[in-house]
C-alpha cells in the first residue's frame, strides 16, 4: 500500500527529487544513529526505519526502469555498484582488517574492509562511464558516495537485527543472511545515486 502511495504521490520529476532528498536525509539521520545510539533502537523507530529504506528505494528503481532512458541498464549498475562495495569490503576485511569500524553494531566489519569496497566501487564505476559516457570525474565521485552510503544502510541493518536478537535476516539465501541483508547497501545506494544520476543528466 505505501508503495502504490509513493507511485501515485512522488512519481512526477520534482516530487521525486524532493522524496530522494529526505531519503538521503534520514540515511545522515542512521549515521548519527550509528555513531550516537546504536543500542537505543525501539519497535517504532525500527519500523519507520525499514518503511525509509523500502519504499522510497522500490520506487526509484521502478521509476528508472519505467522512466529513464537506459533504465534497467542504470538498474542492473546501480546494483552491481552497492554488490561491489560489499564484496569488496568482505575480501579486504576478512584478509587484511585490523581496525573496527563499528564494533558496537557489526565486530567484523573493519576500515580496512571500507577501504577495499571503495577501491572496488572505483574501479566499476570507471568501466561503467566507459559504457554511460558521463563526466568521469564526477561519475566517480558519485560512486564514491553511494558506496559510502551503502556502508550506512549496511550497519543500520546490522543494528536493526541486534536490537531483535538475529544473525540473519531470512532464510532465502542460505549462507547468505537472507534477502535483506543482500539488499541492505542497495537500500541506502539507490536514492543517492538517482539524485546524482539527475544532475549529472542521465536521468531523462
Amino acid at each position: 500500500m505505501l508503495g502504490a502511495l509513493a507511485w501515485s504521490h512522488a512519481l512526477d520529476g520534482p516530487r521525486f527529487v524532493w522524496l530522494m532528498r529526505i531519503t538521503v536525509l534520514w540515511w545522515v539521520v542512521a549515521l548519527l544513529w550509528l555513531v550516537c545510539a546504536p543500542r537505543r533502537v525501539g519497535g517504532v523507530a525500527a519500523a519507520l526505519a525499514g518503511i525509509l529504506a523500502l519504499v522510497p528505494t522500490w520506487l526509484a528503481l521502478a521509476r528508472i526502469d519505467a522512466l529513464w532512458r537506459h533504465g534497467p541498464e542504470w538498474i542492473f549498475f546501480i546494483l552491481t555498484l552497492a554488490f561491489a562495495a560489499d564484496t569488496g569490503a568482505f575480501f579486504v576485511g576478512r584478509n587484511f582488517g585490523r581496525v573496527r569500524l563499528a564494533a558496537h553494531v557489526s565486530p567484523n566489519k573493519t576500515w580496512e574492509g571500507v577501504i577495499g569496497g571503495m577501491t572496488l566501487t572505483l574501479l566499476v564505476g570507471a568501466v561503467a562511464d566507459g559504457w554511460f559516457g558521463l563526466p568521469l570525474l564526477p561519475f566517480l565521485f558519485l560512486c564514491l558516495a553511494a558506496a559510502a552510503f551503502s556502508v550506512v544502510g549496511d550497519l543500520t541493518e546490522s543494528m536493526l537485527k541486534r536490537h531483535v536478537g538475529v544473525k540473519d535476516s531470512g532464510r532465502l539465501f542460505p549462507g547468505h543472511g537472507g534477502m535483506l541483508d543482500r539488499m541492505d547497501s542497495v537500500t541506502a545506494a539507490t536514492p543517492v545515486m538517482a539524485l546524482g544520476l539527475m544532475w549529472l543528466g542521465a536521468g531523462t
